[in-house]
């Protein structure tokens, strides 16, 4: 009889396991205790198996990540390696019970462990074909399964927490977190395109978010800490991945996004500078060309020879200049037709090149260019704007050794050690400094910068320390729902809401009263010609002037030496 109901236990057992892979596959078995019933199954069912006598606190088990974890001794096993005790924490249990043993006590002790897909039999399990399996979130914490129930052995404990708590803590940094306090339940709330992340979540996996109060308000190194520790579960922050070097307190990537300089927009060139910015060498060179041409041509054509040809008239022929300056001159009566067709030239010429330099200048009134923009960091020290850091990002890059920081020159850089004083210049937008930002908060400023009525900054895509950095949710090291989140995560992604709430991110901070939507840019008086506007064409002016007068009173001189000798002629 006894080894009859032994080979009835067996085969039952051997039907549970069948019926716990048609569950969920498995492809490992890691058998933990001495010999035990579990250990007669293994051949039977031909699966690989790994059979753990006396388990170790240092010892890594390199088993499959589809393994199911058998034990004659509840709670008995003693890992304490990291990588194990990750490992175990995603298995299912299925322990073998004594017959005196209580459920509920052996699933209390898995739960202080964080194991939490643990089923029980007792050795009478052919008889009664009872499962006990552990419910975390509900009293008494298991439930009685029967083998020919279609009820599921395992379950998600974590898909529904009915009202659980989750710790976290808020690093307060707009847009990503906005906290508020609701005013119809004088609750703590979050708002910002983290924030809706945690809530979002929350409410799917039914449980409520626990603010850890503290005396300050936290730092991303305060959070990180909190999550080595295990003092938090998630963390209502993002670091970088400048900032940690495994993932094993870090969630998925939340956001990917790039580091770079937010920079001042260059000044219009003014206007005063206008008049020589048009006039372009070489072009100016081809008309100068032309000119003299012209010259020639009209020497030459007036009577078809080069007797009027010499250095003065060459150089300074009135005719040819008044031509290309689309101006009148004094032509003989009936001019030859070489002539004629020299004049068409010169005046199509002038059309062509006072109609250029009229589009050229009224263009650049109406809206002039602009000055020189900042090429790579190295040329920061050719401007006068100054880089303002905080204290905090200069030491991740330093840490992080990076080779543009390292290019920016030291008297250039402006270091806060107050993190609040540093947001605060930031936000103000004043266009005295330069700024590195992320992508994701560029966005926010971009969205700001549409209701100025001149942008006042732009995102230099050629000064990034990195165009590849990532943004993960910090979050403690055994987090049994991590594999929830993490899915929380791709799925927000999958269908944009992260997009969706990073649009609205500015327009959530208007409503917290952290921006506003005041024009912040620098109030431009109507563009008008002012004395120093036209300073350089005065004096250029003033100049050819001058250099008439001059000159004219030569042809003075030479006219009167002509009239003396004409007087002294007469005389004879």
């Amino acid at each position: 009889m006894t080894n009859s109901r032994e080979l009835e236990r067996k085969e039952r057992l051997i039907r549970l396991l069948h019926r716990l892979r048609l569950e969920e596959d498995f492809n490992t078995l890691l058998v933990y205790g001495k010999d035990c019933l579990f250990h007669s199954l293994l051949e039977p069912l031909k699966i690989p198996s790994v059979i753990v006598a006396s388990s170790g606190p240092n010892f890594d088990w390199n088993f499959s990540s589809s393994t199911l974890i058998l034990t004659c001794e509840a709670a008995g096993e003693v890992e304490e390696s990291p990588q194990t005790l990750q490992k175990l924490q995603r298995s299912r249990y299925l322990v073998l019970i004594a017959q005196e043993t209580h459920p509920e006590l052996v699933c209390k002790d898995y739960n202080l462990k964080e194991l939490f897909n643990v089923a029980m039999v007792k050795p009478n399990f052919d008889q009664t074909d009872v499962i006990y399996s552990c419910r975390f979130f509900q009293t008494p914490n298991y439930e009685k399964v029967n083998f020919f129930e279609n009820k599921p052995i395992y379950i998600e404990n974590f898909q529904n927490m009915k009202g659980f708590g989750i710790r976290t803590v808020a690093d307060s940094m707009p847009p990503r977190t906005i906290r508020y306090v609701d005013p119809n339940t004088n609750q703590l709330k979050m708002k910002g395109y983290l924030s809706h992340l945690l809530n979002t979540y929350n409410e799917k996996v039914n449980a409520t978010l626990e603010f850890l109060n503290l005396s300050k308000k936290a730092t991303i190194q305060d959070i990180s800490r909190m999550a080595v520790e295990g003092v938090l579960d998630i963390a209502t922050g993002v670091g970088s991945s400048l900032q940690h070097s495994t993932m094993d307190t870090i969630s998925y990537p939340y956001l990917l996004t790039s580091y770079c300089l937010m920079v001042p927009k260059p000044a219009n060139v003014p206007f005063n500078l206008v008049y020589s910015m048009i006039v372009d060498p070489v072009v100016f060179s081809i008309i100068l060309a032309l000119f003299w041409i012209f010259s020639v041509l009209l020497i030459f054509t007036q009577n078809l020879s080069w007797r009027g040809l010499s250095v003065s008239n060459l150089l300074f022929n009135d005719k040819s200049l008044r031509g290309l300056l689309g101006q009148s001159f004094p032509l003989r009566n009936n001019p030859n037709k070489h002539l004629k067709l020299v004049i068409f030239l010169l005046c199509f010429a002038s059309v062509m090149i006072t109609t250029m330099y009229e589009a050229y200048l009224q263009s650049f009134f109406a809206r002039p260019p602009s000055e020189p923009f900042i090429r790579d960091f190295p040329d920061i020290a050719n401007f006068s704007h100054i880089m303002s850091i905080s204290r905090v990002e200069a030491n991740v890059l330093t840490g992080a050794n990076n080779v543009h920081f390292r290019e920016i020159n030291k008297d250039q850089l402006l270091i806060y050690d107050n993190w609040t004083e540093y947001l605060s210049l930031r936000d103000s937008l004043k266009t005295n400094f330069i700024f590195p930002v992320t992508l994701d908060r560029w966005e926010c400023f971009e969205e700001q910068q549409k209701l100025f009525a001149k942008p006042t900054y732009y995102l230099a895509h050629n000064l990034c320390f990195t165009q590849f950095m990532f943004f993960s949710v910090p979050l403690r090291k055994y987090l049994p729902h991590r594999h929830l989140f993490e899915d929380h995560i791709l799925r927000a992604h999958e269908f944009g809401l992260v997009k969706f709430w990073k649009a609205r991110s500015y327009f959530e901070m208007v409503e917290a009263g952290l921006a506003s939507l005041k024009d912040l840019s620098q109030k431009q008086k109507p563009q008008s010609l002012l004395l120093e506007d036209i300073s350089r064409i005065l004096k250029v002016y003033a100049c050819a002037i001058l250099l008439s007068i001059c000159f004219f009173i030569l042809e003075v001189f030479e006219y009167g030496r002509v009239f003396k000798r004409f007087c002294k002629f007469g005389r004879r």
